[in-house]
């Protein structure tokens, strides 16, 4: 039966490098307090979902890699897009997190308890 599944987790979809629009410096600020405040919750989310352009946040010269890192060695699951990883070049490159499909990304969104997208 269709929804019949223990929903049970957090999952957090970023689609952008930035939160928001309008001002792209503002927008990566945000994204920057975002996850540096994510990081400083008791409560985590089960994983961050990256698509898009928001899979550069995991690049070697994303400037957010330190609260990434915070968040990661608390056992959130990083899972990069490997189409958007493909597209933008970044496949070998990744310096934080898992390349995914989406397969697992919809499965991931599917039976979390709460998706929210940034």
């Amino acid at each position: 039966m269709a929804g019949s599944k223990t929903k049970q987790g957090v999952v957090v979809i970023f689609h952008a490098e930035t939160m928001g629009r309008g001002d792209e410096a503002l927008g990566a600020k945000l994204t920057g307090n975002f996850l540096r405040t994510l990081a400083t919750l008791d409560e985590k989310p089960d994983a961050l979902v990256f698509y898009n352009a928001a899979v550069k946040l995991l690049a070697p010269a994303s400037p957010h890699l330190d609260a990434l890192g915070a968040l990661h060695a608390t056992g959130v699951d990083l899972l990069a897009c490997v189409t958007c990883l493909e597209f933008y070049s970044l496949t070998e490159r990744l310096a934080l997190g898992q390349v995914s499909n989406m397969r697992e990304i919809v499965q991931r969104a599917m039976t979390a308890s709460k998706v929210i997208t940034v």
